[in-house]
């Protein structure tokens, strides 16, 4: 894992965890069942970051807020593809439940940046 200051640079940490990602499914062996997963991990990992970024040059708040609404959804679909990856390579599900966390913990912190962004709205 990060250092703790590192941990809440959501620029880097997006990156790394697609580079873990990447890396992890470097391991796995390409075959019907697992081409078209990794493809589709591939796709919502990195899409993470990529949005963090784009938000961080957002024009306006609400282009802002939109851009990290998409870096959530594109984490809930990163879970969703690591869960059925896990279940079709049984022998690495130890590695995807380490992937799923930090999927899950980067969740949570854009669900808590689109509510103070709605509460401030609000003000």
């Amino acid at each position: 894992m990060t250092k703790k200051s590192e941990n809440y640079n959501l620029e880097p940490r997006t990156i790394k965890f697609s580079g873990d990602v990447i890396s992890f499914l470097k391991k796995l062996k390409r075959d019907a069942i697992n081409s078209p997963l990794i493809n589709q991990l591939v796709r919502s990992s990195t899409s993470v970051g990529a949005n963090y970024c784009e938000a961080n040059g957002a024009s306006s708040r609400k282009d802002f807020k939109n851009k990290i609404y998409i870096c959530k959804k594109e984490c809930k679909e990163t879970k969703y593809w690591l869960e059925i990856i896990a279940r079709a390579n049984e022998e690495h599900a130890d590695q995807c439940r380490v992937l799923w966390k930090e999927a899950q913990e980067l969740t949570m912190i854009f669900s808590k940046i689109i509510l103070t962004l709605e509460k401030k709205s609000k003000d």
